[in-house]
């Protein structure tokens, strides 16, 4: 079995700027960055980079990165201030982009300075050994979206449209013609605290345009993404969905431009919000014309159905799409000790949802949309996602991510202001990830301030993504599912998942146990199998996660040995 061209492998650590490098403990229920801080480009030294690749990880996506709207007023540096009527949150939602050609000031030292301050974090992770993947935001952008930075050649989303009409191929935007757009009842942007000559419960918008979420009236409610636009491919929400593709809308080369933009700053991918409220076709035109310039540049897709990964992958040509409709979703079940959770699910998985495009599913056990593990609300334990992680990061020859402070077992805890008490970090508010605070020492990313349990944690994710990463059996190896052959055994459950990856020179045994106790096995390797690899007889194995040995005198007879509690090994042999 050769190496093949592609390695999927990917072990991507998912960060966001101003939470990663926060020091600041102070957390005030909507605090401003004065009080509740924000970390900068310049938190993410060398020594961070340096750790996060001691891991075993490959690439860091660096999450809201782009300018966004906020309610923290920049005007003094001549960025036009954001209406906070239209504004989640006293920093923002980062998928609510003010000007995708500028970044952040939150995260600068030197505001002006800014874009240099990004550059110079590109190039210090690359020469950290890591790769860099970023946002892009295609579905909707801020109501108050204008670039002030825009190349002069770069036409404006919505700068030449035809307002009259709702909908129109040619523009960026959809409308409600003759109706003002209303902010939803009942909000309190910011919180009492917050005085803005601003804040009116009004934002002028004539006429409404279409809300994020596909929703096209001009009375968005408090619950759907108010503080977004949607952008338009050329569908026609009005009219059954028919689509004009040809000639190709204006925004199609306007999110092209974005694109080259950006990788000409030297990014490596990007992650792309939403991609099923966007057209396939677009996807399929955009992503083959923007390799044509970068073709080592990455696509991730978030994706929540199965029914459309094909069209995704095939037609519109994304290198990864999410896996969370499947894998994470069966792997909560069995973590949270669901009733109905099985290790089934997973043979579902392999064998029919994600047959034949295995390789271009991403997987994960927390991102910023999801609950932390360490939550009351997803298991309230983070060693409850031991068994959960080794199957994610092992089961295929895809990427698989981790979101910062997962690691440490951060649970999102506190309503930090528009966010609430829900068991995520917020994305919207400034605040202090505490857990993450510990390992990251004032600066030194040392790990001083962990527990020792924190500290066991930590060392099992490193040792689990390096052996990951330097073991081609778990990066492009075969897979072969252990199930079947031991379901008739007495010591069978269905919260034991059991399969072999191997290459021809290497095999590694992978057994994760979800039950809540120990479990005490006899696994047995099927007769084809074992004539496969011509083995017989006396055989030893090696965890490659603690280093500990198994060996059986005759593998036919199969191999005894007791796994922990919400626990899994990695047995070379």
């Amino acid at each position: 079995m050769e190496q093949p061209v592609t390695d999927h492998k990917l072990i991507i650590y998912q960060l966001l700027p101003r939470l990663f490098g926060n020091k600041t403990t102070l957390n005030k229920y909507y605090g401003s960055i004065e009080e509740n801080g924000s970390g900068k480009f310049n938190d993410i030294t060398d020594k961070a980079l340096q750790e996060i690749k001691n891991m075993g990880f490959t690439h860091v996506w660096y999450t809201g990165v782009i300018e966004h709207a906020t309610m923290t007023d920049y005007s003094t540096y001549g960025i036009k201030p954001d209406d906070p009527d239209v504004v989640k949150g006293r920093a923002g939602s980062p998928y609510a982009i003010k000007d995708y050609y500028d970044v952040d000031p939150d995260l600068a030292v030197d505001v002006p300075n800014r874009m240099a301050e990004y550059e110079a974090l590109v190039k210090r992770s690359h020469d950290n050994g890591l790769k860099v993947l970023m946002d892009l935001v295609p579905n909707h952008v801020s109501r108050t979206y204008a670039s002030d930075v825009k190349p002069e050649r770069v036409r404006d989303f919505g700068e030449d449209d035809d307002k009259t009409k709702a909908f129109d191929p040619k523009n960026d935007f959809y409308y409600i013609p003759g109706k003002p757009f209303i902010v939803p009842g009942g909000y309190n942007p910011g919180g009492d605290e917050l005085k803005s000559p601003l804040k009116d419960g009004k934002f002028d918008e004539a006429p409404a345009k279409a809300t994020g979420n596909d929703v096209f009236s001009a009375a968005p409610s408090i619950n759907d993404w108010f503080e977004t636009i949607k952008l338009n491919y050329g569908v026609n929400y009005f009219n059954g969905l028919t689509s004009y593709f040809s000639p190709a809308p204006p925004l199609w080369n306007k999110i092209h431009d974005i694109l080259i933009y950006w990788a000409s700053k030297g990014v490596d991918g990007f992650r792309c919000d939403m991609v099923e409220m966007v057209p396939f076709e677009f996807w399929g035109w955009v992503i083959p014309a923007v390799k044509e310039k970068y073709p080592q540049l990455i696509f991730i897709g978030e994706a929540y159905n199965p029914n459309l990964y094909n069209n995704y992958i095939d037609v519109g040509k994304f290198d990864y799409l999410y896996d969370k409709v499947g894998l994470y979703d069966a792997i909560k079940r069995l973590t949270k000790s669901h009733p109905n959770a099985t290790c089934w699910d997973f043979n579902q998985l392999w064998n029919r949802d994600t047959k034949g495009i295995d390789q271009h599913m991403l997987r994960f056990m927390e991102n910023h949309d999801e609950r932390r593990i360490a939550s009351p609300q997803f298991a309230g334990d983070p060693w409850l996602a031991v068994p959960g992680m080794i199957v994610t990061a092992t089961l295929s020859t895809g990427p698989v991510m981790v979101y910062f402070g997962q690691e440490v077992g951060e649970p999102g805890a506190g309503v930090s202001g528009f966010s609430q008490d829900d068991g995520r970090t917020t994305i919207f508010d400034y605040w202090g990830v505490s857990e993450h605070q510990k390992w990251m020492n004032g600066g030194r990313f040392d790990g001083g301030g962990l527990s020792d349990s924190q500290k066991y944690l930590r060392d099992l994710y490193s040792r689990l993504l390096n052996a990951v990463i330097s073991h081609d059996a778990l990066r492009w190896g075969n897979f072969w599912e252990l199930m079947l052959a031991n379901q008739r055994e007495p010591w069978f459950s269905q919260q034991l998942y059991i399969f072999l990856r191997h290459t021809d020179k290497q095999r590694i045994l992978v057994i994760a146990n979800f039950n809540r106790s120990e479990w005490g096995i006899n696994v047995k390797l099927p007769a084809d199998l074992l004539n496969y690899f011509n083995l017989s007889g006396q055989t030893e194995f090696t965890d490659l996660l603690t280093g500990n040995k198994y060996d059986t005198d005759n593998i036919a007879d199969g191999l005894q040995l007791t796994i922990p509690a919400s626990g899994g090994v990695l047995l070379e042999f």
